[in-house]
């Protein structure tokens, strides 16, 4: 199961997200809800520091497995967009697929 762990502060801005861990959904190469959720969360990372030029400290793991985002200021209004646009991918996987595969949680803290 692929775990996101979205994490804002009580004002609603975001201060990071951190993906972790293979969806299981079918064997390496194969599984389609792994590569969707890689996407959809590695796209956001690079649109957050190349498009938007946000400051962020980004970090992926070798095997892919792992990868985190954290703002090191406020979201501006388009990256928040960004990551609220990735929460709806995420959802959309989890709605097709099922929750056996993809947990994600927006904490507040």
């Amino acid at each position: 199961m692929t775990k996101v762990l979205i994490k804002r502060d009580r004002a609603g801005h975001y201060l990071s997200f951190h993906c972790k861990g293979h969806a299981g959904y079918a064997e390496e190469g194969e599984d389609i809800v792994c590569a969707g959720i890689s996407a959809i969360v590695i796209n956001t990372c690079n649109c957050l520091e190349d498009l938007l030029e946000e400051q962020v400290s980004i970090r992926y793991s070798k095997d892919g497995g792992d990868i985190s985002c954290v703002f090191r200021t406020i979201p501006s209004e388009k990256a928040a967009l960004l990551v609220d646009c990735m929460i709806h991918g995420l959802e959309w996987i989890r709605t097709q697929y099922g929750k056996k595969y993809l947990n994600y949680k927006i904490k507040e803290v």
